[in-house]
């Protein structure tokens, strides 16, 4: 009845930090945990409504290609989500072209397969190179135990449906999980007024605005190899130079691997990964965007004894990508360019004592014609007394300049070949406790980074640049979880951040203080009830904005379902339930800052209540 082991809290186990297993409260990062349970009991129609409940991170929303961003610790200075690098199964999904696309992830992945999310928030490129950059957000997926499958759908009154399907298969040596998921939201008919156009077009529209995706998951297991790939495709709105169009974004991945054990203590991994990116926009600015990404990694995990574990490996890596402009006659390919690269890592994790552990680290990595990078990692973990544990943790990162921002020869915007990586340094110091029943922590963090990438819109055409003044981003991260007992549960976090550059405060367009909680009850019966609320804060140097101003809001979420197995098919092997999922239960539209234009307007973002009415069938054995 209950998938909470009350004592699994204090032995929560992460492999984010480390590639290797190990405590929440070993692991050298700020971290937090999606468990199964919190899945279980919040529900979710999306990825990005699930991350949106989780500490540090905040959505927001850009002009064009990334209607759905998603930023950790209120860095959000680019626009889209290259900051953050998102993995499946620890391997990296990057979208390589504009450098960070994420939209069909963040809204069509199908969350229904998910065991677990594991998010760093602050640096990861020691381990995960280029993007792993303020975080990393790790879906982790169920493994087959048993056959079964799982069916859901769900539909309202106003247009809204999903649906999500879900089929475990074991036999001998064989696993395979297959999972997908269907989601539509209703049309919302909304007035968009467009700053600052061109004299032809139109300052004030009514705009019908669509939002919706698919996605898969497959994943095999056999003796040491595995395979997983994943499809994940959107369709939602743009936003360009006033005229409100339709972007499509669809992504596909797969990674091949290999397990070997090389001696008793030495570990190592093989994989082959592979991702291809489009996004079109049929419309308006009539571009097609193709590109893709080619991985492969040895990493090697050397246990020398309770006290010593070392994490090494090598990657090799290939980019590609072209962009064809079909607003020129004959169409114009403003981008068509690949890239090489490769990086070694080492990471070393010792014990001085029982309760007192070091760790260093660090990437040194070539990337195309650009000058070697070397990124450091190091920290001090310390258990001063039962359930209490200090980290005091510096890391470096990187993002590597993107192939439209190094080659782009667009009429409106160029690339610059000689761009260099941005890099970050991060301090953070963390206070953490941890029992049975409870998790709670406080984290200081201070960022600084350098060689930042922006558009020079002062020029004609626009030209990619790496500003020269340093962004700094620093502020107090806290969470906390509590089990009151098995079937009471309750969440909460605060995050308040500032950060400006030698020019701007405020440089990212993410409010300074966002508060969440929510709680949970699962009643013996079968009748589970959840609420949460995500408050966002003001946000400042809007008051000229055309459109409505990004205010305070509350983004309150309901979910409720109620188990029928019991009572009705009294089966072990068969069950049946009802749920019902709310968003925005306060119908409050939000409109939120539009990254990527010259001008401090709002596009629209949610429409307001959208309520799901769904019914789940299942049988395993």
């Amino acid at each position: 009845m209950f998938s909470m082991d009350l004592d699994a809290l204090s032995n929560t186990k992460v492999t984010t930090a480390s590639k290797f297993a190990e405590k929440l409260s070993d692991a050298p990062s700020d971290m937090s945990v999606v468990t199964r349970d919190e899945l279980r009991r919040f529900g979710g129609i999306t990825l990005l409504e699930i991350l949106e409940r989780v500490a540090g991170l905040t959505g927001s929303s850009s002009f064009f290609a990334d209607r759905s961003i998603i930023a950790a610790r209120g860095d959000q200075t680019r626009t889209d989500s290259g900051h953050i690098l998102i993995l499946i199964d620890g391997r990296p999904v990057r979208e390589v072209l504009q450098g960070g696309v994420s939209s069909d992830l963040l809204e069509s992945f199908p969350v229904n397969v998910l065991e677990r999310i594991e998010v760093i928030k602050g640096p990861g490129s020691v381990l995960y190179g280029s993007d792993a950059y303020s975080g990393v957000i790790n879906l982790i997926t169920q493994k087959t135990e048993g056959n079964g499958f799982h069916i859901s759908a769900a539909g309202g009154g106003t247009g809204e449906a999903a649906g999500s399907e879900e089929v475990h298969f074991e036999r001998g040596g064989l696993s395979v999980v297959e999972a997908g998921q269907y989601h539509q939201t209703p049309l919302w008919n909304t007035d968009f007024r467009a700053p600052h156009v061109p004299s032809n077009m139109a300052y004030l529209q009514n705009a019908t605005l669509r939002e919706g995706g698919e996605g898969a998951y497959l994943g095999v297991n056999y003796k040491g190899f595995s395979f997983m790939s994943s499809y994940t495709g959107v369709e939602d709105a743009s936003f360009v130079r006033g005229i409100v169009g339709d972007a499509r974004s669809k992504r596909g991945f797969g990674d091949l691997g290999y397990s070997l054990k090389a001696a008793p203590k030495w570990q190592m991994t093989f994989n082959l990964t592979y991702t291809r990116t489009e996004l079109d926009a049929p419309i308006y600015p009539s571009v097609h965007r193709d590109a893709n990404e080619a991985d492969f990694e040895w990493t090697n995990f050397v246990t020398f004894s309770e006290r010593d574990r070392l994490t090494f490996g090598t990657v090799i890596n290939r980019i590609g990508g072209r962009e064809q402009y079909y607003g020129e006659q004959p169409t114009l390919v403003d981008e068509d360019a690949q890239r090489w690269g490769s990086g070694f890592y080492i990471q070393h994790e010792h014990k001085l004592t029982d309760d007192l552990k070091l760790i260093g680290g660090l990437q040194a990595n070539k990337i195309g014609s650009i000058a070697l990078n070397v990124v450091p990692r190091a920290g001090i973990l310390w258990d001063p007394a039962a359930h209490f544990t200090l980290k005091a943790l510096y890391g470096g990162a990187f993002r590597a300049p993107s192939l439209d921002e190094t080659g782009l020869n667009h009429p409106g915007l160029k690339g610059d070949p000689n761009l260099v990586p941005e890099k970050v340094g991060t301090l953070d110091l963390q206070v953490s406790y941890q029992n049975n029943r409870a998790q709670a922590s406080v984290d200081y963090f201070h960022s600084r980074e350098t060689q930042l990438i922006f558009e020079d819109g002062s020029t004609r055409p626009a030209r990619y640049y790496n500003s020269g003044a340093p962004a700094t981003f620093q502020g107090i991260d806290s969470e906390g979880k509590f089990y009151f007992r098995r079937n009471w549960f309750l969440m909460g976090s605060v995050l308040y951040q500032v950060n400006r550059d030698q020019a701007i405060a405020m440089l990212s367009a993410i409010p300074s203080l966002q508060a969440k909680a929510g709680f949970s009850y699962m009643a013996e019966n079968g009748a589970d009830v959840s609420v949460f609320d995500a408050y966002q804060g003001h946000i400042g140097g809007y008051a000229a904005a055309t459109n409505p101003r990004p205010e305070a809001f509350h983004s309150v979420s309901a979910h409720a379902r109620f188990d029928l197995t019991k009572h009705w098919l009294k089966s072990s092997a068969q069950g049946l339930a009802l749920f019902v999922h709310g968003d925005d239960l306060t119908n409050t539209q939000i409109w939120l800052p539009v990254l990527g234009t010259n001008s401090p307007d709002t596009i629209p973002v949610v429409r307001g209540r959208t309520i799901y009415f769904g019914i789940e069938v299942w049988q395993k054995q």
